[in-house]
């Protein structure tokens, strides 16, 4: 009983002084005149850290205050029916540098050059792609986790280990056994770092730098992977004439027959020349009012580093593109 007294007596003590504290602020509030400040205001001539402190702190409380008015002005006034100016945000993509390379809409002669490139056959739906699937020597459980979730997400793929043969004569072999495509990954110190992309027989290839590497088994939540039904392809922001062609070989690597009943849906998202990378099935909800993204895995995200002419030749290859850091000092100047 003793201790149970006591201990209600500390906590009304706390109570009190609490409200002593409290009741003392207000006065020195008043006394010294703390009036909310307008925004933007320096405090750098006040000596005092602690009243420095309280200024700053009823800068941002009033800073807050406006902010919401306007937002509750800009809601009253579109429920009214009125029109609302809303700014526009400034980002990377909006300053831009103007490029000559951007293609406009409905390009003739953009046309044309696609309907003979080394693509053609598959957008036509003559062919069906048939992707062989390696790695760089000696791979880690990471990439051949990777590889596993890959399979599923690209039909007709098929794994083929790296042994000691050489890229080239990978190549060769996978178009005498009729691939259309090659990818080889390869990592540094157990971290996957990169990802060739070989169309056969007449290329092109592509190097791409591979980060920020997710497994769908790592995503809390995440859904399963039905692979008997081709992905329907989205392809966001390739504008530029490379733009066009890499984005015409990323879409080489699936058929171009989706099967919207697996309602899997694969998208490559081009932003800053950073391509993105996400598998996601949508579920629909309140008998089909309502549409939901579930993603799968994996996710990743890659950098166009070079592009070659033809089948990949490290000694004599022709080169389409290369990304050098001196190439790109602004970050307005894009490429894809």
């Amino acid at each position: 009983m003793v201790k149970k007294f006591r201990k209600k007596e500390n906590k009304n003590l706390a109570v009190k002084q609490c409200e002593k504290i409290k009741k003392r602020f207000k006065e020195s509030r008043e006394a010294h005149d703390l009036k909310p400040p307008k925004p933007g205001t320096s405090f750098s001539h006040i000596k005092n850290k602690q009243k420095r402190s309280q200024m700053v702190a009823l800068m941002k409380q009033e800073k807050k205050k406006c902010k919401a008015k306007v937002r509750r002005g800009r809601k009253e006034a579109e429920a009214r029916g009125e029109e609302v100016v809303r700014q526009d945000p400034k980002t990377v993509d909006k300053m831009r540098e103007e490029d000559e390379t951007i293609v406009p809409a409905e390009d003739s002669e953009v046309e044309e050059d696609e309907a003979i490139d080394e693509f053609e056959k598959y957008f036509a739906g003559g062919k069906t792609p048939k992707i062989l699937l390696t790695t760089q020597k000696a791979p880690s459980k990471k990439l051949f986790d990777f590889l596993k979730e890959l399979v599923h997400v690209i039909p007709n793929t098929f794994y083929y280990p790296r042994r000691d043969f050489p890229f080239k004569k990978i190549c060769e072999y996978a178009a005498n056994k009729d691939f259309t495509d090659v990818l080889l990954f390869h990592e540094k110190a157990k971290v996957v770092q990169g990802v060739y992309i070989c169309h056969l027989p007449k290329g092109p290839t592509s190097y791409w730098r591979l980060t920020r590497l997710k497994l769908g088994q790592e995503m809390a939540g995440g859904a399963t992977c039905n692979a008997s039904h081709n992905p329907e392809l989205i392809l966001n922001n390739f504008v530029t004439r490379l733009g066009r062609r890499i984005g015409r070989q990323l879409a080489a690597l699936f058929p171009q027959k989706p099967e919207f009943k697996g309602r899997r849906t694969i998208t490559f998202h081009n932003q800053r020349d950073f391509v993105f990378f996400r598998h996601y099935r949508y579920n629909f909800k309140d008998d089909g009012e309502k549409c939901k993204l579930q993603e799968i895995g994996p996710r990743f995200t890659l950098k166009l580093r070079y592009m070659q002419h033809g089948t990949f030749d490290s000694k004599s290859g022709e080169y389409e593109f290369i990304w050098r850091p001196d190439s790109q000092v602004s970050r307005k100047k894009m490429f894809v």
